[in-house]
């Protein structure tokens, strides 16, 4: 499936340069648990490897294509049925079917129950279970364990474990201990210096 590799990648948020030197590499196989205290810039970085925001400057080796991402928000229509949002985004990935993203996160008791009746762990759940359904090789997952009880962080791990087994990788950001092998980088190492130019980047946003 090819490794990811991220060079001298410099982002920024509302026009404020936030991290810059970032490099690191991630193998098939493997998981990058991201770290830092919040606002120091996990969800840009994953928001950028993702293409849904430019990078500053740097090197992505992968193209957006190439990434799975669970966000904050977990992509559910309220008006589908649990079983229907799967359905829908089996569609879009060309999946056969939605039977291996309900068993991994146990939602088949749940697959015709409307989508606005779930609860937040539930919803999350959902979230989650669409990774299984795109194919694609590197799953990027911003906190992926928020709202999830012991039981579901357990087959939060084991889908992760199964994506690797299968020559995939994983890139979490998260400030939580999950029971993974992984490599961990601190973004706090990669802080943007405050100096002139990104004095001048901070004012832009009041312009």
């Amino acid at each position: 499936m090819g490794g990811l590799s991220v060079s001298g990648l410099a982002l920024a948020r509302g026009g404020v340069r936030l991290l810059e030197g970032l490099n690191f590499a991630l193998d098939p196989g493997q998981v990058l648990v991201v770290r830092g205290p919040n606002g120091v810039g996990k969800t840009t970085l994953l928001r950028t490897l993702v293409g849904l925001q430019p990078s500053l400057a740097g090197d992505i080796s992968q193209p957006p294509e190439r990434f799975a991402y669970a966000a904050h928000a977990d992509a559910v229509k309220d008006t589908l049925t649990l079983g229907e949002n799967l359905d829908f985004w089996a569609r879009v990935h060309g999946a056969s079917d939605i039977a291996a993203a309900l068993a991994a996160f146990d939602l088949g008791p749940l697959r015709d129950r409307f989508s606005a009746e779930l609860s937040a762990g539930q919803r999350r759940r959902l979230g989650l279970a669409r990774l299984v359904l795109t194919g694609r090789p590197i799953w990027a997952l911003d906190e992926p364990n928020v709202a999830l009880d012991g039981a579901s962080v357990g087959r939060l791990l084991r889908a992760v474990e199964t994506h690797l087994r299968g020559g995939g990788s994983a890139i979490i950001a998260t400030h939580a201990d999950l029971d993974l092998t992984a490599r961990t980088i601190d973004l706090s190492d990669f802080r943007a210096r405050f100096d002139a130019e990104s004095a001048g980047e901070f004012d832009g946003v009041f312009q």
